[in-house]
């Protein structure tokens, strides 16, 4: 079965960190990326662009409607992804209890939904 691990944390806080703890943060994720990737788990891992660099689309009178920015001025945005494939939900928590971004925000664990057609 597969799960979306979505990485949530403040963006501002991640770029106070030290220099020397961001490189770090960086080469634990790619580490556990590599962990995940070899035991056959991993499907796709990316970092996002900075929320300020996203553009929103919406629908308003018919019309599409593209606001610059991030879709909500919230404390913790969605910095990055992985998709991963587990056996179960519990398998899929346990695997998103290690992702090192834990320490600084939230992981969403959701199940990926196949549409009929799929």
């Amino acid at each position: 079965m597969r799960y979306v691990c979505l990485v949530h944390g403040n963006e501002s806080d991640l770029l106070a960190l030290p220099e020397e703890d961001g490189r770090k943060l960086t080469r634990e994720s790619l580490d556990y990326d590599r962990v995940l990737d070899e035991a056959g788990h991993l499907l796709l891992a990316h970092a996002l662009e900075s929320p300020a660099r996203a553009t929103c689309l919406r629908t308003k009178g018919g019309k599409i409607v593209a606001t610059d920015g991030p879709y909500s001025e919230t404390k913790e945005q969605l910095l990055g992804f992985l998709l991963i494939e587990a056996k179960d939900r519990e398998e899929a928590l346990a695997l998103a209890s290690k992702v090192p971004m834990l320490r600084h925000g939230p992981i969403e664990v959701r199940a990926v939904h196949w549409l009929e057609g799929e």
